[in-house]
């Protein structure tokens, strides 16, 4: 299949197959909003082909092509250099696909495709530093050990991050989520962890970094994860996450549709936001279109959202509740959606609907 060649958005009712992928990965629960530090498992998971078997005894992790010294570390290996902890918010870049209309067919995120966890590992500039990269090396590529089929190609999952972004000193090579060994679905034994970036970006099940003297053209990395405006087009790189908030929606759900009920008077209104361009400077709250600044709590880190909240006199009736976050580099939220025919960068702002009895 070329690229030219792939599934057309579609209006109306999900497919099966789209139903198949979101029983298969899962969202973080919106109420988890409420942990600084999401529980491994609320956070949200995308797992594009099968989860390998892995053995962390045996786990080697390879470092070669142009480098001067190929490298191999075992686990324990990685686990007796100097480690580094960070938190960091990760996001889907599909996130929000399900809100756009057509939409492409593929996993139906609606706004859940976001969590922050403590990640433990390496710097991988310690690694690669030791491998010593060639003046030749243009990309950085990871290679995990999922395989599978698409576009009509097999391969493996496979990203790159040209060697001035690999080498920030906050990408890792983790082996601990919230201070315990990766589970599975996280990636174990190995996964890449790079701040900022939309979460393709961090390999799972990482196996292979290969140093290579050309952009790398792999499926994961040349064909798909692309802003593009027209089906078909060449498209912009995904890269670094837009700015983006939540927020836990107040009162009582709904079984089947979700709709909120709560009770009128003083209610007490949180959630989080965060961006790949730096530290969030302003968070909005509406309820009917009428908007005003919520309460932003201290930064808890450079690459970790940040908790806002605000105050609403809830009067009876029903409401429409919105949020939407500013960044230090001046980008806001849209207001509404900047369609994408692959469904992906969707940052606008979200919308909560309350009945207050």
């Amino acid at each position: 299949m070329s690229a030219e060649q792939r599934r057309p958005p579609i209006v109306g009712r999900y497919m099966q197959e789209e139903l198949a992928l979101a029983s298969r990965n899962s969202g973080m629960p919106l109420e988890a909003l409420r942990y600084d530090v999401t529980p491994a498992g609320l956070h949200y998971l995308l797992i594009h082909f099968d989860i390998p078997a892995t053995d962390a005894a045996s786990w080697k992790l390879r470092i070669d092509g142009q480098v001067a010294d190929p490298r191999s570390f075992g686990l324990a290996e990685l686990q007796r250099m100097p480690a580094r902890t960070l938190r960091v918010t990760m996001e889907c870049a599909g996130n929000g696909r399900g809100q756009m209309s057509p939409r492409y067919p593929s996993m139906p995120w609606l706004e859940e495709g976001v969590s922050t966890a403590e990640w433990t590992g390496v710097p991988l500039a310690r690694l690669l530093g030791e491998a010593e990269l060639k003046e030749a090396a243009r990309d950085v590529v990871f290679h995990g050990a999922d395989r599978g089929i698409d576009r009509g190609i097999e391969h493996t999952f496979s990203r790159s991050l040209v060697p001035a972004e690999a080498m920030r000193e906050d990408v890792l090579v983790a082996y601990a989520m919230n201070g315990q060994p990766l589970l599975p679905q996280h990636g174990a034994p190995l996964r890449l962890v790079a701040p900022d970036w939309y979460g393709m970006a961090s390999v799972k099940w990482l196996e292979r970094i290969e140093v290579v003297d050309h952009a790398f053209d792999g499926v994961q990395q040349a064909l798909s994860y692309h802003f593009r405006s027209v089906p078909g087009g060449k498209g912009i790189p995904c890269t670094r996450m837009r700015v983006n908030s939540l927020m836990a929606p107040p009162g009582i759900p709904e079984f089947f549709g979700r709709r909120r009920t709560l009770e009128a008077g003083p209610v007490d209104i949180f959630g989080r936001a965060w961006s790949g361009d730096g530290t969030v400077t302003r968070v909005e709250f509406s309820a009917d279109g009428a908007w005003q600044d919520a309460l932003l709590d201290p930064s808890v880190g450079p690459h970790a959202w940040r908790r806002w909240s605000v105050r609403w006199q809830a009067s009876k009736g029903t409401h429409e509740l919105r949020c939407r976050a500013t960044d230090q580099s001046g980008a806001t939220q849209p207001l509404e959606a900047e369609w994408d025919a692959t469904g992906f960068g969707n940052n606008a702002a979200q919308r909560v609907e309350v009945t207050v009895r």
